[in-house]
């Protein structure tokens, strides 16, 4: 099979996007993988090139059919966009718009047929919308760039693997979110994203909303009234799901293997348990360090994949900062676009 290209896209040039691009591209496993195709601008990918000591050359593309993809080089779709010494570290509104004009123009790519897929390095929410972009989040950004409604946003560390029935909303909007329509939704996407991940029984629990599923009504009537019945009903349809399962347990039966995904409430109750696992505390630095960890966009007309981290200003332009969850994100990229269902 011929590896798929893979769109990577820039993020915030002021963050560690160019530099964990470098060194994950770098990684003998990418171009054993798939072809990857940068989008954003050379000069920045030189620049971080040379703080974290890459040997690779970055050539300046205007189309992705220019692209070659030898393996000692980075072919990036150059926007040209960062002013010679833009700094690192500082938000501001160029590099949000930025961050947007990259995934804008890798949208049209893949929906032109050029690459199979988009991984995206971060961004900063607060630069996005002091340039005039008003997502909450590349899911958002996403979903409206490709038309689509209803996306799910999926979190993948190892076997943590944890979808979400609401993400960026305040807590008290979250019970109205879980409507039967959006559940189900929620529960046929990452059944058929954990086929694609190579999981065959698509083993799937529902978290409870309220404390103890609810104690049969006496901390609310959702896990009752919304969630059972359309639990049930997906298990009458042949899916293997079970649930509500309180929160406060679910995680634990996750990590040990009782199930291939579990289906979140809400933005914390997902995020939470995958990033514990997902960072630790560097001896040699004493500072926060990424694992790995991928944030894959479920229900779009395209495929996403993403890094599971912010763009890290205070490190931003030190060259070292940690690029497992950018391979990791690139592999999660290659496995779906390998495994695309058939039309």
């Amino acid at each position: 099979m011929r590896r798929p290209i893979i769109a990577i896209t820039m993020g915030d040039p002021s963050g560690i996007g160019p530099e964990i691009i470098m060194k994950a591209l770098g990684n003998k496993l990418v171009p054993e993988i798939c072809r990857p195709l940068v989008i954003g601008d050379a000069e920045r990918l030189r620049g971080a090139g040379a703080l974290v000591g890459s040997s690779l050359e970055v050539r300046s593309l205007a189309e992705p059919q220019e692209a070659r993809f030898n393996p000692e080089e980075v072919e990036c779709i150059d926007l040209r966009l960062v002013p010679p010494n833009h700094p690192f570290g500082t938000m501001s509104a160029l590099s949000g718009d930025v961050a947007y004009r990259c995934i804008e123009r890798a949208v049209k790519i893949v929906e032109s047929g050029h690459a199979s897929a988009i991984c995206t390095a971060p961004l900063s929410k607060e630069a996005l919308h002091a340039a005039g972009h008003k997502y909450p989040g590349h899911t958002e950004m996403l979903a409206e760039l490709t038309g689509a409604r209803g996306s799910v946003m999926l979190l993948a560390h190892g076997g943590m693997r944890v979808s979400h029935v609401s993400t960026h909303v305040a807590l008290e909007d979250v019970p109205k979110r879980l409507t039967p329509e959006r559940l189900r939704r929620v529960i046929d996407l990452t059944h058929d994203a954990l086929i694609r991940l190579g999981a065959p029984r698509a083993r799937i629990a529902v978290a409870a909303l309220n404390p103890h599923a609810g104690e049969g009504g006496l901390f609310g009537w959702q896990d009752i009234d919304v969630s059972m019945p359309t639990i049930a009903k997906a298990v009458e349809d042949g899916l293997d799901v079970v649930g509500p399962i309180p929160g406060d347990t679910i995680f634990v039966k996750l990590r040990a293997g009782q199930y291939d995904a579990v289906v979140a409430m809400y933005h914390d109750q997902g995020h939470i348990p995958v990033k514990l696992l997902g960072f630790e505390i560097d001896p040699a630095t004493g500072k926060w360090r990424d694992l790995s960890g991928v944030n894959i966009t479920l229900g779009l007309p395209i495929i996403r994949t993403s890094v599971d981290h912010g763009t890290a200003f205070d490190i931003a332009g030190k060259g070292i900062a940690n690029e497992h969850s950018l391979v990791e994100a690139i592999e999660y990229a290659e496995l779906l676009a390998s495994h695309q269902p058939k039309a």
